[in-house]
């Protein structure tokens, strides 16, 4: 058995674990990484990545039809669903040297190809080799959750995990969970040429606010996806290639099923319990400085328990790399975070929605809105679906909703005022170039100082005071 002793292990190569390296390693610590499977973890190589990339492949077939306003007849789109997936793979590629074993190794990371697992609170086993360190980093992030639905074990069912290893297009796919993933996948494979149903136990996109929600939706069901609500499965059976009964008496028959419910801390084989490290439903328990009950062990990213977006790993790895190395106070705050939903239009959502932004401040809260077909670039750009609900408290952004073409880019001005705690007044003083998809932003903000300025008596008394003696 060999042995080594480190100043940082971290458990997973995923974008949380490899943010912790790189950043570790490069300011002088020792690090230790381990990863028994692929480096990148699930979002360059089961998630965000490869969904967005046949995402872009359903856009560029959707454009195909969509071209009657513009003076351009629609085509039937021939897609080679084969030669999509091959580009999903390809972009995957492109990506994966950046988060490679060899990259890593040339930073000065000791890479481990192993999985890791504690044997006590000081030291991780990964094959033959019992590490040592002085403090430990989990990374392990999360996993599709298939719930035991009854029959499910004797159908062949997909998840973002295997999905993308497809290079037949799905005649009719079935897709249980109508969350951020059911429908980006749902959409994409309608755009593509499948026919696709959605069965939803609750509601479809139930954590945006309702509002912008219902836009996307829409969007989505013109593309022919069909979206059962309120409908729970009881039953999966092999009948006519895939059947999913619902407890409603409702049958839905298609050819592939792919399961998107929600997923699950990858927390098994970890020997949590020799470290003695707390765990509940949601994963890792840890404080506000991402400590475990093991002072010396950190969890951070989808593990931890909380929002499980790529962007909060990274942002949870220099929160420790503070407290790790430099032994500084941090903690880890979750109001500036924001998240998309990459259907078309994409729902964007940063800091509180108007339902939780009224229960926390009540009267206090005003609501500003405008919407995307009063912009001129979305107007020429034929893309008016959506609008944006910027949540204002005494002149302070707390919450910023979009839904619209590009929300996910929009939203990211509202990420910055709410990081800094800027006012209202930083966004409304921003010159935006025209015509842009920018200026929703600044027209939103402006309708703080409407009523302030263009319905206010007092104000317009002075001025006319003012014009008769200058």
């Amino acid at each position: 058995m060999k042995r080594i002793r480190t100043d940082l292990c971290v458990i997973g190569g995923g974008s949380g674990g490899l943010s912790v390296a790189a950043g570790a390693v490069q300011m002088g610590a020792s690090v230790v990484l381990l990863e028994g499977g692929k480096m990148g973890g699930d979002c360059l190589n089961y998630g965000c990545v490869p969904s967005k990339a046949l995402i872009a492949a359903g856009k560029h077939a959707h454009a195909m039809t969509t071209g009657a306003p513009f003076g351009v007849a629609p085509v039937t789109p021939n897609v080679d669903y084969a030669q999509a997936m091959g580009r999903v793979s390809d972009v995957i590629a492109g990506i994966a040297p950046h988060d490679s074993v060899e990259r890593f190794a040339g930073l000065g990371v000791q890479v481990i190809p192993e999985y890791g697992r504690f044997i006590s609170k000081t030291e991780v086993q990964a094959g033959d080799t019992v590490i040592t360190a002085r403090r430990f980093v989990i990374a392990t992030g999360s996993s599709p959750f298939v719930p035991p639905i009854p029959g499910l074990e004797l159908v062949d069912y997909l998840t973002n995990e295997n999905l993308f290893d497809l290079r037949t297009r799905p005649g009719h796919l079935l897709v249980i969970g109508g969350g951020p993933i059911g429908m980006e996948m749902a959409q994409a494979h309608a755009r593509l040429g499948s026919r696709v149903t959605v069965i939803e136990g609750a509601k479809a996109l139930g954590r945006d606010d309702p509002e912008m929600a219902a836009v996307a939706l829409a969007s989505v069901r013109a593309d022919g996806v069909e979206i059962v609500e309120g409908a729970m499965v009881s039953e999966i059976t092999p009948e006519g290639g895939v059947t999913v009964k619902t407890q409603d008496g409702g049958r839905y028959t298609g050819s592939h099923l792919l399961m998107a419910v929600g997923r699950k801390a990858n927390v098994e084989g970890l020997g949590l319990d020799k470290a003695g490290i707390e765990t509940n439903r949601a994963g890792i328990v840890v404080d506000a400085g991402l400590k475990t009950a093991n002072r010396r062990v950190y969890a951070i990213g989808d593990v931890a328990g909380g929002l499980q977006f790529t962007h909060v790993a990274g942002y949870h790895a220099g929160v420790i790399i503070r407290s790790a190395l430099f032994g500084l106070p941090s903690k880890a705050k979750t109001a500036h975070i924001p998240w998309v939903t990459y259907t078309a239009p994409e729902i964007a959502q940063v800091g509180l929605t108007e339902a939780q932004a009224r229960e926390k401040h009540g009267d206090r809260l005003e609501v500003l809105r405008f919407d995307t077909a009063e912009n001129d670039r979305a107007r020429a750009e034929g893309l008016t679906e959506g609008l944006i609900k910027v949540m204002v408290v005494k002149g302070r952004p707390v919450g910023a909703s979009i839904v619209g073409a590009q929300a996910g880019e929009l939203i990211q001005t509202w990420a910055l005022v709410i990081a800094n705690g800027l006012k209202i007044g930083a966004v409304a003083a921003m010159v935006s170039p025209y015509p842009t998809l920018g200026e929703i932003n600044k027209r939103a903000a402006g309708q703080y100082y409407t009523p302030r300025l263009f319905e206010n008596d007092r104000l317009k008394a002075v001025v006319r005071f003012v014009q008769r003696f200058t």
